[in-house]
């Protein structure tokens, strides 16, 4: 399993980046997880807008759901170009009336996440997190490996039994510690590390940034209780599990 990460930043991008999001690959099936702010052009920077074969959308806070408009002109428009056009399945939650909003013509379909086991080679399960609107953290296993995402989230005790001993853990770090319990919804650097220790996973991958402070301490944070690898999520770095 092939996984790049796509945009590191919560709330709004960075100049010339884009919000957390990642293309996961495996047996030449390419998904797309969420959809944010300049999340479609840094895409492009690995594959076209036809080779993406489903995209999973965690929930409706824009900086998940930015550029679901864009896409959904750019399927137009790819298979006004295309010999085959291609319907592209794109699954979230169907709690909100912008569920309905991710279907577009003939062009792209939507399905529900919290009824979906599989999408494409990968087998799926979710579970609700600590978020002020409805989001789901999405754990995906393909040929024995597996990888969690926590999605946008305070810090929650049910998110360790469903990490547990995944491949990689890649967490939300949105607060360095000294904002803990000051914003809702959003887990500290330090949480994030308590996590991976808890579930005893092999590695942990940080995204979802603060736009402030120093990110390496974010890092440093988490090392206080998780001794395995602990990154930074880099953009368009291939990381294999």
């Amino acid at each position: 399993m092939k996984i790049i990460p796509l945009g590191i930043w919560g709330g709004y991008p960075k100049a010339n980046s884009a919000t957390s999001s990642f293309l996961i690959e495996e047996d030449g099936f390419h998904l797309l997880f969420d959809c944010g702010s300049g999340v479609l052009a840094s895409l492009q920077n690995h594959i076209s807008i036809q080779q993406l074969d489903a995209v999973i959308i965690t929930h409706y806070h824009h900086d998940h759901i930015a550029d679901v408009g864009a896409l959904h002109y750019a399927k137009l428009i790819q298979n006004q170009l295309a010999e085959q056009p291609k319907t592209l399945p794109i699954y979230a939650h169907d709690l909100d009336e912008q569920y309905h909003s991710l279907s577009y013509k003939e062009h792209m379909k939507a399905y529900s996440l919290t009824k979906t086991t599989e999408i494409g080679p990968f087998t799926i399960e979710t579970t609700k997190t600590d978020h002020p609107v409805f989001c789901l953290a999405v754990r995906l296993a393909a040929k024995g490996k597996s990888v969690a995402f926590t999605a946008d989230t305070g810090w929650q005790e049910s998110l360790v039994p469903f990490a547990k001993h995944a491949d990689l853990l890649v967490s939300e770090a949105n607060l360095y510690q000294e904002y803990e319990g000051q914003i809702s919804g959003h887990m500290s650097g330090r949480q994030a590390g308590i996590l991976a220790e808890k579930a005893a996973v092999k590695q942990l991958m940080l995204t979802h940034l603060p736009h402030f402070g120093t990110l390496n301490n974010l890092v440093e944070e988490a090392k206080q209780t998780y001794s395995n690898q602990t990154t930074i999520a880099a953009v368009g770095k291939s990381y294999i599990i």
